[in-house]
């Protein structure tokens, strides 16, 4: 069975939906490691909740690359085929990269290449769009740049508020997380430069 890694820095949303969807069988995998930057990090507490192999890795005071040799062992200790970034707030090296090539998943909550970075979605808000959304894609070096997976949509409203814009799109950020997933470990798809195909 391939094994998944979780990495997280905050509450852990998108990680408990994987975590439901792989309890429910709708992914066919098992989470070998819940790693956080921050001990304080809900995301780690739930996952010792479940019972999931959880690891405080602190990223303070170390360099990129120091500290992404510390995860990148950790993950290979426990065979990890496939990385999942959910709310991971720090960027990875070359070297993290090249150690999982096409290997890394990163969801972001906007229609990508628009609204990189952080707050995307108080970003989309204040820019007045009529739609915004999520994506899933392999990440790269650079900030929510690698190829993208899947995209969906999520109409703005008159009345939103960023806050409830976010909620919509995470609903959707749930859903569409486990169908890359899904996609990447059955091996349905191929990169052609930037463009991810459906076999």
């Amino acid at each position: 069975m391939k094994k998944l890694g979780i990495l997280l820095s905050g509450r852990g949303s998108n990680f408990e939906a994987i975590a439901d969807n792989v309890a429910a069988g709708k992914i066919n995998a098992e989470i070998a490691a819940v790693i956080s930057n921050r001990a304080d990090a809900p995301g780690l507490e739930r996952a010792r909740q479940r019972g999931l192999p959880a690891l405080c890795l602190p990223s303070k005071g170390l360099e990129r690359e120091a500290y992404d040799r510390q995860v990148v062992a950790a993950l290979k200790e426990r065979q990890v085929d496939l990385v999942c970034l959910a709310g991971f707030m720090r960027l990875l090296s070359s070297y993290f990269i090249r150690e999982f090539p096409n290997r890394i998943l990163n969801i972001h909550p906007a229609l990508l290449p628009a609204f990189l970075g952080l707050e995307a979605q108080h970003q989309a808000w204040e820019y007045g769009v009529k739609v915004s959304g999520c994506t899933v894609h392999f990440v790269d070096e650079h900030l929510d740049h690698g190829p993208i997976i899947v995209q969906t949509s999520v109409p703005v409203m008159n009345d939103d508020t960023p806050e409830t814009l976010a909620a919509r799109i995470l609903k959707e950020e749930h859903r569409i997380y486990s169908e890359a997933i899904n996609l990447v470990l059955n091996d349905c798809i191929r990169i052609e430069g930037r463009r991810v195909i459906l076999k």
